[in-house]
């Protein structure tokens, strides 16, 4: 995940631990590994992984490390690296050391190898035991200098992924069978506009996206999220959405709770389109698990499914809004 305006000053490796879920949205768990870039002392990227289970395979580590070292690469310039595991010492420090290996002999520098044990921070790359003692130093998150400037500077840190995917969980119940009826009326209403043409589809899509939008601090009715969901299945529609979501918060709030609500068969496009405008604001978490969401329920939407693996690929929102854009008006591709 890039990151174009840092908020954070990091002094110590029990910093550098601390900012970690405000880097990546939520909180890494046991077996995670992070590998933070930084250029010229400033972090302009991270990227977490899951560590092989213990006693896995060596090929597995390799493989790992073989999927993490392109992508970091891809970051230059970058002057050093930090990679912090999680976990006990004996999974975690030989997978270290394998990670930061495969790094060095990629050209790259590794600065720091940290290992996160419950509340202590174990530095790997030290052994000075005045200031990194083997049983580590213990750290409290919570009341790091760290955790008051992330929250000053708008950060947040969920618990772990599973509450980052819960921000866009389908509505159940009372909420859902609504749903289903105003997308039945949201049918009949289509049928007419579409007898007009393609042209009157398109304009019927520009205007509730730009509605949608310009009140998007406004919760949408269901028979507008019905309306909206239903236009996006075009994609002409859709395009003309990601044309004007705006990187904010306020349109990654908007997005969640359509797709939150939309029809199951109807959730790619809202889907994608909150995978998009997280990832602009430069929550690659969200973005990924949204986009994971469209390919679950269409395995072959090709925007979430590019967008996916521009994210895997570590590629900036730019190069991706490039390749898109090119591609939508190259008429080889239409």
């Amino acid at each position: 995940m890039p990151f174009p305006d840092n908020k954070l000053t990091v002094r110590s490796p029990a910093d550098l631990v601390a900012a970690v879920p405000y880097l990546l949205g939520f909180r890494p768990g046991n077996g995670s590994i992070v590998v933070i870039a930084s250029r010229d002392h400033r972090i302009v990227f991270a990227a977490r992984g899951d560590l092989p289970a213990p006693g896995a395979p060596a090929r597995q580590l390799l493989d790992l490390a073989a999927h993490l070292v392109p992508i970091v690469r891809r970051q230059q310039p970058i002057t050093d690296l930090m990679i912090t595991g999680y976990g006990d010492a004996d999974h975690v420090d030989p997978a270290l050391r394998a990670v930061a290996e495969a790094f060095t002999a990629g050209g790259m520098t590794v600065r720091e190898l940290l290992r996160v044990t419950g509340t202590r921070v174990v530095n790997l790359t030290c052994d000075n035991p005045t200031c990194c003692p083997p049983q580590g130093i213990p750290f409290d998150p919570t009341a790091s200098l760290i955790a008051v400037q992330a929250t000053a500077a708008g950060l947040v840190a969920l618990p772990d992924r599973a509450a980052v995917a819960a921000r866009f969980a389908p509505v159940t119940g009372a909420a859902r069978d609504d749903m289903r009826r105003a997308i039945d009326g949201a049918a009949t209403r289509l049928k007419t506009v579409n007898a007009a043409g393609g042209a009157a589809v398109d304009e019927a899509g520009a205007q509730a996206v730009r509605h949608a939008l310009r009140h998007h601090d406004t919760r949408l009715t269901d028979d507008e999220v019905a309306w909206l969901t239903l236009l996006l299945t075009r994609t002409s529609v859709r395009d003309l959405a990601v044309d004007l979501t705006q990187p904010h918060d306020q349109h990654v709030t908007f997005w969640a709770d359509v797709t939150r609500r939309a029809h199951e068969p109807l959730v790619p496009a809202p889907a994608t389109l909150l995978a998009i405008t997280a990832w602009r604001c430069g929550d690659g978490a969200l973005a990924a698990l949204a986009a994971e969401r469209a390919l679950q329920v269409d395995p072959a939407y090709q925007l979430a499914d590019l967008l996916l693996q521009a994210l895997h690929a570590g590629l900036p929102p730019s190069t991706f809004d490039q390749a898109t854009t090119s591609a939508r008006t190259d008429p080889s591709t239409q």
